[in-house]
């Protein structure tokens, strides 16, 4: 594969993968609108979190785009003919199945010591003790997603390989559609909000079954194109021992346990919020709101890249590939510090458009909204950490992520510990936002030392013209809303949703007007593209 010239071009792959991002994420969203308003911050909201934290974690982990199977994948089917694919996807498919379906077996028969170990501190009150019951029932149900989400970061990976990008981005919507349809026929015969313990145990039901089904579809809708794109069958294979299967193997195991150190801190986090009511489901849905925008431009971004760093792997190489690692830092700054700096500043109206309505009250927006601040400071270095990461894995190294990860587990573990207390479940997500700025001044550091060079301070500067630009965008979308709300004031849905879409509009102009006099190509190259999309 690695002789054919691939037929999109970057600009190209990273449109498709736009748009059927978009799509999917917009259906996340709803779905997770849907749940707030049926559930709230409560305890079936509470529970989900809690029992969708492994297999939900395994399917975003392992079937995501970006994720170590999926990079695994493409980086060693990207230097190979397309007829050596089919024998090396089928054995590592017929052994990663056989080590996730034990998997799957392991959570139906230990959910309840599982859900006791994530969360310690329901047992010690009737709200607990309601939450717990719920989750372990969900976990059950979920289950096979462990095995579903390995076949399915499998194929993603397999189609990108196969210059198929559309199906991979758009196909994750399928979870969401099944939940909405689920929890609306719930509420059909319901006729209200799930307010009783029998009725929070159907609908804890509800929504793990609708997530199963949606996983179910994820998977079989991309196994005709699969098989179409002749990169491989259901075949069982043994052949283990084979030069492809070992390369993928050498970046999916220690880049699979490099992020599962991610699950690890997450873990951590679940562990302290078990102690705090409603936080676990008030952490669920701020990342459901840094995740949508994040989602998809790390997918724009990392997708089409990817390929290109390992085409660029060999050191004589290096030069192009350090101009390439410098756009994905760039277009992740140009994009992600203004977005960080909006949420900052009108977290709590963006909060109410999205989530207040039904058993979602202003309360809850509050939570939500302190938690979103937070979460908008570290969004630029979540997507950056995340482009050196695949820089490393295009250079076949795996290893060096995982030990970056393994040492941030205790910062994490420390962190956590020391801002809980003070500052309740905002404190988690500062630790977390901490050991994802120490992560990603560390790989870059690493990278520095094994590409013999970056040239670190020229790109500092443009990064923190940007942040400034970003700054003054965030004051000026504060600005914008305080002054609309002050000419006229309402609670309409419609009227919320003209102010915040003005203030973000004329704090993004500003932003937009002081980093063009920056001359970053950088920008110029984003901007073409826009204009090359939606300009014709």
């Amino acid at each position: 594969m690695s002789k054919q010239k691939p037929s999109r071009t970057l600009a190209g792959i990273a449109g498709i993968v736009a748009i059927a991002t978009l799509i999917s994420k917009i259906f996340g969203l709803v779905r997770q609108q849907v749940i707030a308003a049926a559930f709230g911050v409560g305890a079936v909201a509470d529970a989900y979190n809690y029992a969708y934290n492994i297999p939900g974690f395994l399917l975003i982990l392992l079937g995501g785009i970006n994720g170590p199977f999926h990079s695994a994948i493409v980086s060693v089917l990207s230097k190979r003919e397309k007829q050596e694919a089919a024998p090396i996807v089928e054995t590592i498919t017929t052994l990663i199945g056989g080590l996730l379906l034990l998997a799957t077996i392991s959570l139906v028969v230990f959910a309840a010591p599982i859900i006791d170990l994530e969360a310690p501190g329901l047992n010690q009150t009737a709200y607990g003790i309601k939450v717990r019951a719920i989750a372990i029932q969900q976990l059950q149900i979920m289950a096979p997603m462990a095995l579903l989400a390995g076949l399915i970061g499998i194929g993603f990976g397999t189609l990108n390989a196969a210059n198929q990008y559309w199906l991979p981005s758009v196909s994750p919507l399928f979870s969401s559609i099944t939940v909405i349809i689920g929890l609306g026929i719930l509420a059909l015969q319901l006729g209200g909000k799930i307010t009783s313990f029998q009725y929070a145990m159907l609908g804890g039901q509800v929504l793990a079954w609708g997530t199963l089904a949606g996983a179910i579809l994820q998977w079989l809708v991309q196994v005709p194109a699969q098989w179409r794109s002749g990169m491989g069958t259901l075949r069982l294979r043994f052949d283990f021992n084979q030069p492809g299967v070992q390369q993928v193997l050498k970046i999916m195991l220690p880049a699979t346990f490099s992020s599962g150190m991610i699950q690890i801190n997450f873990f951590i986090i679940l562990v302290l919020a078990s102690y705090i009511p409603q936080s676990a489901a008030a952490l669920q849905y701020t990342t459901m709101l840094v995740q949508t925008p994040l989602g998809i431009i790390s997918n724009v971004i990392l997708v089409p890249m990817l390929p290109i760093f390992s085409r660029l792997a060999d050191p004589k190489d290096w030069s192009e590939l350090k101009g390439r690692i410098r756009q994905g830092l760039l277009l992740a700054a140009i994009t992600m510090l203004p977005l960080g700096a909006i949420m900052i500043t009108l977290a709590v109206p963006i909060v109410r458009l999205v989530y207040e309505r039904g058993a979602f009250d202003q309360a809850a927006s509050q939570l939500v909204a302190g938690l979103l601040v937070v979460n908008g400071v570290g969004m630029f270095v979540y997507l950056g950490r995340d482009v050196l990461v695949r820089v490393f894995y295009a250079l076949g190294d795996g290893q060096t992520p995982f030990r970056v990860s393994m040492a941030n587990i205790f910062l994490n573990t420390l962190l956590a510990y020391l801002l809980v207390n003070p500052f309740g479940a905002a404190g988690l997500v500062m630790a977390t936002v901490c050991v994802n700025i120490t992560s990603m001044l560390l790989l870059f550091w690493l990278l520095d030392r094994k590409l013999n060079g970056l040239p670190w301070r020229e790109w500092s500067l443009p990064i923190l013209g940007l942040t400034g630009s970003s700054f003054v965008a965030g004051v000026v979308s504060w600005a914008t809303f305080w002054g609309c709300q002050q000419i006229g004031s309402g609670e309409g849905f419609l009227v919320q949703l003209l102010q915040l879409s003005l203030s973000g509009v004329v704090g993004l102009g500003f932003f937009a007007l002081i980093t063009a006099q920056m001359r970053l190509p950088e920008v110029d190259i984003f901007v073409s593209r826009l204009r090359q999309r939606f300009i014709k």
